[in-house]
């Protein structure tokens, strides 16, 4: 169970907080001020920490140094009434991963805490990973052995070192997501990042950003510039599972990066260049989803 951290000296709002993250089923401590949450995060690590801004005493932004000096890969939500560009800023500067704006939506406060959450999942997952699968031993650590995986391991092998992006079939369960990781970590680009995304998991609208990023203005609740998924990939990997799911737009926009390597932001003006392997996974078959008119190809 994911751990939380509530921070407000508003009783209403850290009780709102409180209910709703418990029933979502999170783990959850609140804190009445900064004061009481540094002294609970020298006593306790959290895989997020959701905190007001404005505070008698100790702040939001203390409370984010507190956190970043002491647990460096917990992330944080600042919350505030008293939005402005310059705060925003600041506060991502200093490491915080979101911002967001009172009164919010109870949707959109719940996508904001699962794509963090999601952030450190990944971040963590990475760095164990990287450790697990280098060495002699990787094939070995990830599956059991049989002749037909045999077969598969040399696939992987030959296509490591190669930097050509990949497409990888198979019903569901039969670990395109471990071969994907795989391939990277065997790969001159082990050292930098390895990204996921679920393109069948989330609606349009949120893939678009998700995976491209976005601009202040863009939308609503978009107060300040985002960078996607291809750009914290960027020298890495991205691995895109069930690519097969996304909307001809989306696509359109992927095959701008696999031809171009370079995408727009949504709301954005600007090109942005980026250098990411794309390895994709699906269970449909793309060939005929092609002829139907379904897929690009």
């Amino acid at each position: 169970m994911e751990r939380i951290l509530v921070v407000d000296d508003e009783k209403s709002m850290r009780d709102f907080l409180s209910i709703m993250l418990k029933k979502s089923g999170y783990d959850v401590t609140t804190a009445t001020d900064g004061e009481e949450a540094n002294k609970i995060l020298h006593k306790d690590i959290f895989d997020l920490v959701i905190t007001d801004l404005k505070m008698p005493k100790v702040g939001g932004l203390e409370v984010l140094k507190t956190v970043k000096e002491l647990s460096p890969d917990t992330v944080v939500i600042l919350i505030t009434a008293f939005a402005s560009t310059e705060t925003a800023v600041e506060a991502m500067q200093q490491g915080a991963y979101d911002y967001i704006t009172k009164p919010f939506q109870n949707d959109e406060m719940k996508i904001r805490i699962r794509k963090a959450l999601e952030k450190r999942r990944l971040s963590a997952e990475n760095l164990l990973l990287r450790n697990e699968l280098e060495g002699s031993a990787v094939f070995e650590n990830i599956i059991g052995k049989s002749e037909r995986m045999d077969k598969v391991f040399e696939i992987v092998k030959k296509v490591s070192d190669s930097m050509s992006n990949i497409l990888i079939y198979g019903e569901s369960g039969t670990g395109k997501e471990l071969i994907a990781r795989a391939i990277h970590f065997n790969s001159r680009k082990k050292d930098k990042p390895f990204v996921t995304v679920n393109c069948g998991a989330l609606p349009e609208g949120l893939l678009e950003s998700e995976l491209f990023g976005h601009m202040k203005g863009s939308f609503t609740g978009a107060i300040f510039n985002k960078e996607g998924l291809f750009e914290v990939a960027n020298g890495g990997t991205i691995f895109l599972d069930e690519i097969g799911e996304t909307t001809p737009s989306i696509q359109v926009k992927l095959l701008r990066v696999l031809q171009d390597k370079e995408f727009k932001r949504v709301g954005g003006t600007k090109d942005i260049k980026v250098d990411v392997r794309i390895i994709a996974a699906t269970n449909k078959e793309l060939a005929k989803a092609v002829e139907e008119g379904k897929f690009r190809e």
